[in-house]
């Protein structure tokens, strides 16, 4: 995981952000690990393609990095970026829908040393399983509890991300759970 440990020795984002305005990329690079997972997480719950979603998120950097003198910090750096990302997934999302593109199957993977083949299948499908579960969610509900689950974030953080009260993103996290339960069983 490349998001860093809260707590001692951890640059705060602000701090970051100041030297990023500055040209220090160091700084810049330290948000990307900080931050680059959440951001593919919040990308691949739209766009259920880790292509597409892996764009969306060079993107959604690029373009903060581009407009990190207008950051007022109304918010965190965090919830502001991730908003930007459900942005750019969104909309790489429709322009995928205009070019009406299939993507090719690719290979499976060399296996890895770890958990033995059993193990590994019954993880895999499982896995497929609540990805494929999560898909089935309207987009607000998916993302609330990709934010939650995945990413921590409390209720007002997940309505600024999705774009609702945090009433709402309550309601959409609340309602998603349960449509989870419901097509695991």
């Amino acid at each position: 995981m490349t998001d860093e440990a809260p707590g001692a020795g951890r640059i705060p984002d602000s701090d970051l952000v100041e030297r990023g305005r500055t040209g220090d990329e160091s700084a810049l690079g330290a948000l990307v690990r900080r931050y680059q997972d959440a951001a593919f997480r919040v990308a691949v719950s739209i766009t259920k393609d880790d292509d597409t979603a892996l764009d969306a998120v060079q993107e959604a950097f690029l373009k903060a990095f581009r407009a990190l003198e207008g950051f007022r910090g109304d918010a965190s750096f965090r919830t502001w970026l991730l908003t930007i990302t459900a942005n750019e997934a969104r909309g790489a999302l429709r322009k995928a829908n205009r070019r009406r593109e299939t993507a090719l199957e690719l290979v499976e993977p060399i296996a890895s040393r770890g958990p033995d083949p059993a193990e590994r299948a019954v993880l895999a499908d499982e896995s497929e399983r609540a990805r494929t579960a999560l898909g089935k969610l309207p987009e607000k509900q998916r993302m609330s509890v990709t934010l939650r689950i995945e990413e921590g974030m409390s209720f007002r953080e997940v309505g600024e991300v999705i774009g609702s009260s945090e009433g709402a993103a309550r309601v959409n996290y609340f309602h998603g759970i349960r449509r989870l339960r419901e097509l695991m069983e």
